[in-house]
């Protein structure tokens, strides 16, 4: 029985050896744990504030997030600064496709909250700055170990018929997620969005803040508050985010060049 654990165990780390490496020496940086401690402090604070908070309120945490986004950016390269740029445009675009005009999920005034787009940033700046943190780089293997195991059982558990409110769309979309995790390009920063994400799903719909439909609105399939999956939806932003940022940067030294080149002449 031990041997045969053993090799299942050698044969699941074996399918994760796109992940870093455990015996690399990686640069330890206190920013990288600020940065997420920071986010999940507030992401917790200001949920559970939200969730019973008046609407004047909830614009005031706005203003607040996006002093905190351009606070944690200073020390950032344009790289990733362009990176949550993009994420918070295209994630504040699903937002209101999703919620105002799908209504997959509802806030409590039926708006976007004004911190939700810099919350995106935040968000998707703790993903990136876990991905790189050391912690995450030296046991990479065992959380992503941890995760599949966790997100699939919470995503059996939403399709087993044992819970009220069932969870297809859950289980789908960590389906997705689990393939990315295997073949996206960014496998770290989905694992640190798999727990920030998870953190603030739960404490927000537990606060209130907002509600999931219980049935998804295009296939009409069942949707637990929060979907157990609902982490694949950052897969997608990064993508976008990991895309799109190079190219908006060449094309702002492209115009640069041209600026001075004009001006030379």
């Amino acid at each position: 029985m031990a041997r045969l654990w053993r090799a299942f165990y050698s044969l699941r780390f074996c399918m994760l050896n796109h992940f870093s490496r455990p015996d690399v020496v990686y640069p330890y940086r206190n920013r990288d744990y600020y940065i997420a401690g920071f986010t999940f402090f507030c992401v917790a604070v200001s949920l559970v504030i939200d969730g019973s908070a008046s609407y004047e309120a909830q614009n005031m945490m706005g203003v607040v997030a996006w002093i905190f986004l351009f606070g944690l950016l200073i020390g950032e390269n344009k790289e990733v600064r362009m990176q949550v740029v993009v994420a918070v445009a295209f994630a504040t675009a699903g937002e209101h496709f999703a919620s105002i005009y799908m209504e997959g999920y509802t806030y409590r005034f039926g708006n976007v909250p004004l911190y939700v787009p810099p919350g995106h940033g935040m968000v998707y700046l703790t993903a990136v700055a876990l991905s790189r943190s050391r912690f995450f780089l030296m046991y990479a293997k065992e959380l992503a170990i941890f995760v599949i195991v966790s997100g699939g059982l919470w995503s059996l558990w939403g399709i087993s018929g044992i819970p009220e409110q069932g969870d297809q769309v859950g289980a789908f979309l960590f389906c997705i997620f689990v393939i990315c995790l295997f073949k996206g390009r960014s496998p770290m920063v989905y694992l640190g969005a798999f727990f920030i994400c998870t953190w603030l799903e739960i404490i927000g719909t537990a606060a209130g803040t907002w509600k999931w439909a219980s049935i998804e609105p295009v296939f009409n399939w069942t949707q637990g508050n929060p979907p157990s999956g609902v982490a694949a939806w950052y897969c997608l932003v990064d993508a976008v985010a990991i895309g799109f940022a190079p190219k908006i940067l060449n094309g702002l030294q492209k115009m640069n060049n041209w600026y001075k080149t004009s001006l030379e002449k």
